[in-house]
């Protein structure tokens, strides 16, 4: 076993190292080596750790030194330290003990780093070191350092509706809701009854449009709305709810609440719905889908019967075109959503303001 006299070079190499020096604690014994074990705490970076370990390259284990722990001139302060394993204690020359009114002797107890410690104990120490244990005052494990509070998600620049996205942590206020004239054009749309409406804030493309969002509030209550306009005002992490939406989550009076949102599914299950737009015919053509369960990435277009498919181009206001047309009264349409996803519908008129409904959703 090596001593404790032996070990101070590298108390010295630590402090020359510029590690707070070890603190000292008084502890009660008449024995004269104990063991201690000590639940494991916090952790720190390792470029925080400098004690000198001999025996692997792993950042070394510290003990905590209790805040204004005085065994002299000096307190020390609290360190946050790596998960220790044990303490061993050894007793210091008659003259540090330090000199007490009653018949019982405090030693200086000192926190040592297991890893020098490599000698194996002796048999009589092995014996020896449960009776000793049992007489040591009882070390308690330092209070446990609470995790630093998780940085807010990245702003959402673009909406993946394809599948779970995860949540972004914002803010949401509200407005009176519009569809016919909102950026998503979904005029003469009614929004499913388990959905809400809102508005989306940041950069804005029409992929957002019929995108769904689950919002939770600072109380855990979560709604499902669906992305019908653009919030041009707002930043990527907040949502102008519809006002219907916002007052199942806060009181109108707040007027701005802490939420939570990520991209879901709607959970709508009848089918998608293709809108032609005023103006629509043989030589021009634009299409818009509504009702969709994730939001649409793309629409193309057959006029031989689904041997080959021509793209259209989506428009800011959301409809699918193609400002020459593709001649014939009537197409096939494959519309495919950001889940990867495609529903094929025959024979769509391309006449202005008609409507078809496909058989299918996504």
């Amino acid at each position: 076993m090596k001593s404790f006299l032996s070990m101070l070079p590298l108390a010295g190499l630590a402090l020359a190292q510029g590690q707070c020096a070890p603190g000292l604690t008084v502890t009660e014994t008449s024995t004269e080596k104990i063991t201690v074990t000590v639940q494991p705490s916090s952790y720190v970076e390792s470029s925080a750790v400098a004690t000198p370990n001999t025996k692997d390259t792993r950042p070394t284990p510290y003990y905590p030194i209790g805040n204004s722990t005085a065994n002299g001139p000096t307190n020390y302060p609290t360190h946050t330290p790596q998960a220790p394993t044990s303490i061993e204690s050894y007793i210091l020359p008659t003259s540090d003990v330090i000199s007490v009114s009653s018949s019982s002797k405090k030693v200086k107890t000192v926190y040592v780093v297991p890893s020098p410690i490599d000698d194996a104990p002796s048999s009589s120490e092995a014996a020896a070191a449960p009776a000793a244990t049992s007489q040591a005052a009882v070390v308690p494990a330092p209070a446990p350092v609470p995790a630093p509070a998780p940085a807010p998600a990245a702003e959402a620049e673009a909406v993946d509706a394809g599948k779970t996205s995860a949540a972004v942590t914002g803010s949401a206020s509200f407005y009176g809701g519009n569809l016919a004239g909102g950026a998503c054009s979904f005029s003469g749309y009614t929004i499913p009854s388990n959905l809400f409406g809102t508005a989306f804030g940041g950069s804005w493309d029409a992929t957002q449009c019929g995108a769904c969002v689950s919002v939770t509030n600072a109380a855990g209550k979560s709604i499902k709305a669906m992305i019908v306009d653009q919030c041009p005002e707002c930043p990527s992490s907040k949502l102008d709810l519809f006002e219907s939406a916002f007052t199942q989550l806060g009181s109108k009076s707040a007027g701005i609440i802490p939420i939570s949102y990520s991209i879901v599914p709607c959970g709508i299950t009848s089918p998608i719905v293709l809108k032609n737009k005023e103006g629509t015919s043989p030589y021009w053509f634009a299409m818009q889908v509504m009702n969709a369960n994730v939001a649409v990435s793309s629409l193309s277009v057959s006029t031989d019967g689904g041997k080959t498919w021509k793209a259209t181009t989506r428009s800011k206001y959301n409809f699918f075109e193609n400002t020459s047309g593709f001649g014939t009264s009537s197409v096939d349409v494959k519309v495919t959503a950001t889940n990867g996803k495609s529903v094929i519908v025959k024979g769509v008129s391309v006449a202005a303001n008609a409507v078809k409904t496909a058989g299918g959703n996504f």
